[in-house]
């Protein structure tokens, strides 16, 4: 940048003098966080879209149920992986060009679906270059932002953001669904195609790399708080070496350990099992992906609350009573398995959705507090064990309904995890901010 853009953008950004008559303008973190948000929407539309493709390719194609969840599987799986490595190529390359890459990954994944005739293709597209790409804007990011554009607020922001996931299937997959109804399978294809380059340039006006970029300290920032640091090394020999120093300290496993028990009791178990299970009970699938869809609902209010909680409160405690109260639920969701919504499921819905992603904001903020400055890329390891743990899940609680006739033991299996992740929380000791970086 050169000094003249700079100077201009100092002029645009920092707040006037209240002395000398203007008005003080809204920090530019706001607007980053802004743009950050309808990423995150964006992203988490993007990665959900092959749900509602599922049934249209296997009648255009004939390809089996199990070929078109393989490349889902491969999706997932990729989303959790590139995390810590996306984090890094942020702090080497800048989070524009990450962020506009990523973008254009999807677009070009999402288009070429279109043409495709073979499987491997479905595989290539969605599984590879989208889960690449929405990975590249998963949770690791959400660290990025709010650890380099927040002081103040830091813990509320980060759970607005973290709603966003949720916010984007809500807003996505309706549409997504009504246009594969009328119009084909192709339309939400070129649709995702279309809407992921059209925040491209939002990101290049918005998005800088850190307030000093345009003359600022961080929203909330002391004039004596150190700034962040730029980049330290290339990408992935960054995410890797994070790794090999973070693992070495027993928080990591702790974090690591007790994320991957919430991807097992979120996303692999209630995210792809609830359905059929209540079905098993008598209830019709469409009323069971109603009250999945208030999940997603009560989700938002949940993680919003958990910033806040987060701002105010011990993170490690934080993290212990959700787990707890998550695997309090589960253990008694077989017994509120019925073919009707009475009043004790919906009870169950609104509570398991106000703890979906409740533990992301304080999972971030200990990373942050143990870690420094890498806090991002450690996140982005311990969001990959999530990841890792919903896959297992998916397959496994499968593996025990067709086994046993039910899904009761995997729901209780999940709920006595979910105790032994609240007690790794509360073993991680506290510990104030550091500043080093791995």
């Amino acid at each position: 940048m050169t000094t003249a853009s700079t100077d201009a953008s100092q002029s645009s950004d920092l707040p006037s003098d209240p002395s000398g008559g203007r008005r003080p303008r809204l920090h530019r973190a706001w607007f980053v966080a802004g743009v950050a948000l309808l990423v995150l929407v964006g992203a988490a539309g993007f990665r959900a879209t092959p749900g509602v493709l599922i049934t249209p390719l296997q009648e255009a194609f004939g390809w089996s149920r199990g070929t078109i969840s393989f490349a889902v599987s491969i999706n997932l799986l990729l989303y959790g992986l590139t995390a810590p490595f996306a984090a890094a190529l942020m702090e080497r390359f800048g989070l524009r060009k990450v962020l506009t890459g990523a973008l254009v990954l999807i677009s070009t994944g999402a288009g070429l679906t279109g043409f495709m005739t073979s499987s491997w293709q479905l595989i290539l597209c969605w599984g590879v270059l989208i889960g690449l790409g929405t990975g590249s804007m998963a949770m690791a990011f959400v660290a990025t932002i709010t650890g380099r554009w927040f002081v103040k607020h830091r813990g509320l922001v980060t759970g607005v953001l973290t709603a966003g996931g949720a916010t984007g299937q809500l807003v996505f997959l309706p549409v997504l669904a009504n246009l594969v109804q009328n119009h084909g399978w192709r339309s939400a294809s070129y649709t995702v195609a279309i809407a992921s380059l059209a925040v491209v340039p939002l990101v290049v006006l918005f998005i800088r790399n850190f307030p000093r970029d345009v003359g600022l300290k961080p929203y909330g920032a002391k004039a004596t708080d150190p700034e962040p640091s730029g980049p330290t090394a290339i990408g992935a020999g960054r995410a890797l070496s994070v790794l090999k120093s973070a693992a070495k300290k027993k928080t990591f496993w702790l974090l690591a350990g007790g994320f991957a028990i919430c991807g097992i009791s979120t996303n692999g178990l209630i995210g792809v099992h609830f359905i059929p299970a209540a079905h098993d009970h008598g209830m019709p699938e469409p009323t069971a992906a109603g009250l999945l869809a208030l999940v997603g609902i009560f989700d938002i209010i949940g993680t919003i609350l958990s910033g806040w909680l987060t701002d105010r409160m011990s993170s490690r405690v934080l993290l212990g009573a959700y787990y707890a109260l998550r695997g309090a639920s589960l253990l008694i969701l077989p017994s509120m398995l019925d073919a009707t919504t009475h009043p004790s499921m919906l009870f169950f819905i609104i509570f398991y959705g106000l703890d979906w992603v409740a533990t992301v904001p304080p999972t971030i903020n200990l990373c942050r507090q143990h870690f420094g400055e890498a806090g991002p890329i450690v996140f982005g390891w311990v969001f990959a064990s999530h990841q890792i743990g919903a896959a297992l899940a998916a397959t496994v609680a499968g593996v025990i309904r067709d086994n046993s006739g039910s899904y009761t033991l995997a729901f209780w299996g999940a709920g006595a995890l979910c105790f032994a992740a609240a007690a790794m929380s509360l073993a991680i000791r506290s510990r104030t901010v550091v500043q080093q970086t791995l």
